[in-house]
């Protein structure tokens, strides 16, 4: 009855049928045998077509309420075992078409556009993530904040804005929490309600539910774009200006180990992404992280991601251990996806012991602060070291120190390039190489600034750029950065 197109090899029929005899015309009751209480089916409000950024558009509860009905006899009218032998693109057709025939028999009244949104949003339950489907597909919006079943926030240009996205209860989002986080191997349910999981394009999946999360489950995707972003388009978006990003190709280029501080959402991942591009191809690189998101181009690298515990609490494989692993593999480079305990130390050790052009992210608010945290993560990691050593392994380690920055506006910014120069006392210096000054802000509250060379004309590592043959770039772009002095 239900699910054989004609030239389909599957047919989708469940072993019973769904539904007996088409209702009578006119008729407002639903199915008996679907079990579902008789409702009055009248038109769905009109709706206007949304531009795609906008997304503010509620629909009515009635739209919710027929949408029940239609998937609750659409999953009693389909084999499921059938249903998951096809690919994508052909079970949305054969979904479409059966719940064409369920509107046709429940004679449900609607519009054709109606119709077609109501087909999309059941394919996008049954196939994909449900309503996120139409918010994962867009490449303008940076995070989605599902704050329970009826509340789901995007951030989209630096700024943060609600949408009219709503999910059934909160039991069809738990399903879709679990349904992400199952297709890397983890769970998520009462007895382990926090997890961390990633997307098939890399993008970073938290999720917390009850009895944790108290109004429903939390789920919030930090969304990688589709084509990747590089350091010529951070120019153009005025995140970096063309001499800056000069600096920052010849920091990857001759193995400067480097970590990239920032706030959250400031484009540390996406900036670690940028430098890697520069990374030679005969390089052996090796990546740890959380949640794999790192995606580089270079065709001898290994992908390492660490492991939760299991239901009994075994099994755990951490960032540190990871990372300890790494020496062992043979690396040219190490990349630490972020760095947030233990971890820190042995990343240090590595840096130190010849993995020149190792790379790393970490939570700070400046230069000073990054190694401020270092420290911290290292001395919670048990190492009874004096302070003393655990700077000079740092000053030993680190060459320099990017910081990204997330304004006020919305906009990002790299604002420092630092070097580690060496200790004074028990001291830390550093030096600033380039900077952003902010200037003001325009009519609309854009930030105004400019990038600036701070004068050094031969930094620290200017010996390691002239080995590469660099440092006649390295000048121009330091000297082409200058700002003009003060009138």
């Amino acid at each position: 009855m239900f699910g054989k197109r004609s030239g389909s090899d599957v047919d989708l029929r469940a072993p019973k049928p769904a539904f007996q005899t088409p209702e009578p015309a006119g008729s407002s009751t639903m199915s008996r045998e679907s079990g579902a209480p008789a409702i009055p089916s009248p038109p769905l409000a009109p709706s206007k077509p949304v531009p795609a950024p906008a997304m503010e558009t509620r629909r009515s509860d009635n739209y919710y309420q027929v949408k029940a009905t239609i998937f609750g006899a659409l999953i009693e009218a389909i084999d499921l075992a059938q249903l998951a032998k096809l690919d994508s693109e052909s079970a949305r057709e054969e979904i479409r078409d059966i719940v064409n025939e369920i509107i046709a028999i429940k004679n449900i009244v609607m519009s054709i556009a109606e119709q077609e949104e109501l087909l999309d949003d059941i394919c996008n339950d049954v196939l994909g993530y449900g309503p996120l489907e139409p918010l994962l597909s867009r490449d303008d919006i940076a995070d989605i904040m599902v704050n329970g079943a009826g509340t789901v926030f995007i951030e989209v240009g630096g700024k943060i804005q609600r949408t009219g996205i709503r999910f059934r209860d909160n039991q069809q989002l738990l399903n879709i929490c679990q349904r992400i986080v199952s297709q890397v191997g983890r769970r998520v349910d009462e007895s382990s309600p926090i997890c961390d999981a990633r997307l098939a394009d890399g993008s970073r999946v938290n999720a917390i539910v009850p009895p944790l999360a108290i109004d429903g489950p939390a789920l919030t995707i930090r969304k990688f774009r589709k084509d990747k972003l590089t350091l010529e388009q951070l120019v153009k978006f005025g995140a970096i200006t063309p001499e800056g990003a000069a600096i920052l190709q010849i920091i990857g280029r001759v193995r400067c180990n480097v970590l990239i501080s920032g706030g959250t959402g400031s484009g540390k991942t996406t900036l670690l992404n940028c430098l890697t591009n520069y990374i030679e191809h005969d390089e052996r690189v090796i990546t740890c992280e959380d949640a794999a998101e790192l995606q580089l181009q270079q065709p001898h690298v290994v992908r390492l991601e660490t492991r939760p515990p299991n239901i009994e609490g075994e099994g755990q494989v951490t960032m540190r251990e990871l990372v300890r692993n790494c020496l062992r593999m043979r690396p040219e480079r190490i990349i630490v996806g972020e760095v947030r305990g233990p971890e820190a130390f042995d990343l240090l050790q590595a840096m130190n012991t010849g993995h020149d052009g190792s790379m790393g992210t970490l939570h700070a608010n400046n230069p000073r602060e990054a190694l401020s945290r270092c420290e911290s993560m290292i001395t919670m990691g048990g190492f009874s070291l004096p302070s003393r050593t655990i700077r000079e392994m740092i000053c030993a380690s680190i060459d320099v120190i990017i910081q990204a920055a997330r304004l006020r506006d919305g906009s990002r910014r790299i604002t420092h390039i630092t070097e580690v120069m060496g200790m004074e006392g028990d001291t830390i210096i550093t030096q600033d190489i380039f900077l952003f000054d902010m200037l003001g802000e325009d009519a609309n509250g854009k930030i105004i600034g400019r990038h600036r060379s701070t004068g050094i004309g031969r930094p620290k590592f200017w010996e390691r750029a002239r080995y590469y043959n660099e440092e006649k770039r390295l000048a121009a772009a330091l000297d082409a950065s200058e700002a003009p002095p003060p009138d």
